[in-house]
């Protein structure tokens, strides 16, 4: 294979049907985006009504169908009313993406539940609702994006947990579904920076601790969410038909334990 064909390479997923939960900013963004530069019909939530609005047209600009509503993943009822409506629109969904995080940072109770209850409770009640209709059509590909933070020590607690156990239940949830043509992987995603995100605000707030991370990173700057949609849209595709059970680091060399 030469360069010329990896440069076309056909992922396979054109007119696939995803979700992607957080899916207005960042991270979350990005992947829907590339998705439907794949001809992906995605369906995205998030709190935010402006951020979401912004996004839905820069996705319908792909040609693609897309579903864009407010959603407080955080609240049983408003998750399952929006995965409803993308079942009855979409017909099935073959891409989960749980992306979504409530990025509470302290480590008082607050903080504990809002991390428990939307980026680990958010991502399995999601996950529970899409597995029935992903063994119905035979085959799916379920993603979490976890985070750096999850795989060693030094970050906010609460945080710092939630992202472990997403890639514990990633791990297990793979090895149950492999025989039934459904993979699950977790991407790891060090620092990524992006307007109004959070590693933005601390670079205009607090420069020693971006500079401090910053000198963490082998690679020499933090990440952008393009380079995290990318390979999480190959991951999510037949190209990577292979890949379960994986948590994949995307971080410049940031996570530097041997496994």
């Amino acid at each position: 294979m030469n360069q010329k064909d990896i440069g076309n390479m056909d992922l396979q997923i054109k007119g696939k049907n995803a979700v992607i939960t957080g899916g207005s900013k960042g991270i979350g963004r990005s992947i829907a985006l590339h998705l439907a530069e794949e001809g992906v019909n995605v369906a995205i939530c998030a709190r935010g009504k402006d951020a979401l609005k912004k996004t839905e047209k820069e996705l319908l600009k792909k040609g693609v169908k897309v579903i864009a509503l407010k959603c407080d993943i955080g609240n049983t009822k408003q998750l399952d009313t929006f995965l409803d409506k993308v079942k009855d629109q979409f017909g099935n969904i073959d891409i989960l993406v749980n992306n979504v995080s409530a990025l509470s940072l302290g480590d008082d109770y607050r903080d504990w539940e809002t991390s428990i209850n939307v980026d680990l409770l958010g991502s399995v009640k999601a996950t529970r609702k899409v597995i029935p209709w992903m063994l119905d059509a035979g085959q799916g590909s379920i993603l979490f994006i976890s985070s750096g933070s999850g795989l060693e020590a030094g970050s906010p607690p609460a945080y710092a947990a939630v992202k472990a156990a997403l890639i514990s239940y990633s791990k297990t949830m793979a090895i149950q579904l492999a025989p039934k043509n459904i993979r699950v992987n977790t991407l790891a995603p060090g620092s990524v920076e992006f307007p109004d995100g959070l590693w933005e605000l601390t670079k205009t707030q607090n420069p020693p601790f971006y500079n401090k991370i910053l000198n963490t990173i082998p690679s020499g700057r933090l990440g952008k969410p393009d380079e995290v949609g990318k390979v999480a849209t190959f991951i999510v595709s037949p190209c990577a038909s292979w890949v379960t059970g994986t948590c994949l680091a995307v971080d410049g060399g940031q996570h530097k334990a041997n496994l």
